[in-house]
């Protein structure tokens, strides 16, 4: 499969590219950003533009912020084009209405990066997990991203905060866990710690509390998924496996769902679900 990619930033740069380029069934055939001397640095040709990348490819891989990649993203699948779509999908509700509607229409695959989903210790836990009767759950994620380091002028996590990065990933651990998040009863930002809390309510009755931050002075950052109940304390912090390895198995799944023409568990669908929840818990 001729792969193209879109963005050039950090996650471009430390796994994305990497991986496709490393990929024995994907042929990377280039990329297109808005700096092209950032693009150059990804070990695959650069594109001038993106009607000249979406001409050569038969799927597109974003890294770009929310905002940036539901209008591109929409111009690739309604192009006939896979999409490989970076989390959250859009800014808003209704752009990943429209994406997903765009997907289904054209009869396209997608499949939306929610690289902790595709960890060995990740799948352990929730094959642990499943089927049991547990009344409650956490989800933390403390990260000094936004204080340094590679994403520290990354102005959408600034602005937006950890709701939108990390939110996703803990969100959809949750419900793959709990059973589906059915309600945002409370949710509070305190803005310069950019410290969240989220209570969910999930169908089947049992709730969850949400923690996160991007601005917690911490190396390495926290991840802690925890469910309570009758059957006693179930536990995932393990993140050893890398974002590389992740993405190697992602992009295995996702040649998979375009060879069967059948959807995955975290197609676009997946990603409507979440950007429901992220809009309830932070209204723009």
């Amino acid at each position: 499969m001729k792969v193209g990619l879109v963005g050039a930033g950090p996650w471009a740069r430390k796994t994305q590219a990497p991986s496709l380029l490393a990929h024995p069934a994907i042929d990377f055939a280039g990329a297109w950003a808005r700096r092209p001397e950032a693009a150059a640095e990804l070990g695959a040709p650069v594109f001038e533009s993106f009607d000249d990348l979406l001409g050569a490819v038969d799927a597109v891989a974003f890294a770009v912020p929310p905002a940036v990649q539901a209008g591109y993203a929409l111009r690739a699948v309604q192009a006939g084009k896979h999409v490989l779509l970076d989390k959250p999908i859009a800014a808003t509700v209704a752009e990943a209405e429209e994406l997903a509607a765009a997907v289904t229409a054209a009869g396209v695959r997608s499949m939306v990066t929610l690289t902790l989903r595709f960890a060995p210790e990740t799948r352990q836990f929730l094959d642990a997990v499943a089927g049991r009767p547990w009344a409650a759950g956490s989800g933390t994620w403390f990260s000094g991203a936004v204080l340094g380091g590679a994403y520290a002028n990354s102005q959408w996590r600034h602005d937006d905060g950890a709701i939108l990065d990390i939110g996703p990933h803990v969100f959809d651990l949750l419900d793959a866990a709990l059973g589906t998040i059915a309600r945002v009863a409370y949710s509070h930002r305190e803005v310069a710690s950019d410290s969240w809390t989220v209570v969910l309510e999930h169908e089947g009755g049992a709730t969850s509390t949400v923690q996160l931050s991007l601005r917690t002075p911490i190396m390495p950052s926290l991840m802690r998924i925890e469910l309570s109940g009758t059957d006693g304390v179930e536990t995932l912090t393990d993140r050893s496996t890398s974002s590389t390895d992740c993405f190697a198995v992602l992009l295995d799944e996702f040649l998979e769902s375009v060879d069967k023409g059948v959807d995955h568990e975290c197609s676009v669908h997946r990603g409507l679900h979440l950007q429901k929840v992220i809009s309830a818990a932070a209204p723009q």
